[in-house]
């Protein structure tokens, strides 16, 4: 089971100006304050928010992409912030301009997303010389784990993201491990009690 006043969470964070007001994609600005009418899955239609896409496609700058030998660095420097804070993490990835990550964090959401904004800090410090200036945009998206069978579907699903560096935690080992995405793909874990809320890894 999840520590006190604890339970798993799907966080997603983007780079900086890779996901700006008015994407195709879909969006939704600080607060809810402009929200689009779809999303990634089902996208708006192309001419909704063109304006404000235009603006800041136009204002914005580039969108910051993480290379790909500095993907573990921010990885591992994720984890170990967790880890510092006795959280655990049973599965990251870390892409060119998004990183996932499946988290025992607290059930409040505020105190959940100041530990990410941290974690964010210390990963952006660990490449500054690689990215120097701003890596990660503000907020992200926190999405409650409900039950097993939504953490199982997260867990896969962040194993399965293409071209990123993706660690998970294997409960027959002391230590961590990182390993590629065609590792991932291939194999599953090897206990069952990666998949389950009553994880306990060390």
């Amino acid at each position: 089971m999840p520590q006190a006043e604890m339970q798993w969470w799907h966080c997603i964070i983007s780079t900086h100006n890779s996901w700006l007001p008015g994407d195709r994609r879909g969006f939704r600005t600080r607060r809810h304050k402009i929200h689009s009418s779809g999303d990634y899955k089902s996208p708006p239609p192309e001419a909704e928010h063109a304006g404000l896409r235009h603006y800041h496609e136009q204002h914005s700058g580039d969108a910051v992409v993480v290379p790909a030998d500095c993907k573990a660095t921010v990885g591992w420097a994720i984890i170990g912030k967790l880890r510092k804070k006795s959280l655990r993490v049973l599965a990251i990835a870390v892409a060119g301009t998004h990183s996932h990550m499946l988290a025992e964090l607290p059930i409040d959401a505020k105190a959940a997303r100041f530990i990410v904004g941290e974690c964010k800090t210390v990963s952006s410090h660990a490449v500054r010389n690689e990215i120097p200036g701003q890596v990660w945009a503000r907020g992200g998206k926190f999405i409650r784990i409900d039950n097993v069978e939504h953490q199982r579907n997260t867990y896969h699903y962040i194993l399965n993201q293409a071209d990123a560096w993706i660690w998970k935690f294997r409960s027959d080992c002391d230590d961590v491990t990182a390993e590629t995405p065609e590792d991932a793909e291939e194999e599953e874990p090897r206990s069952s009690q990666s998949l389950t809320l009553g994880l306990d890894p060390h």
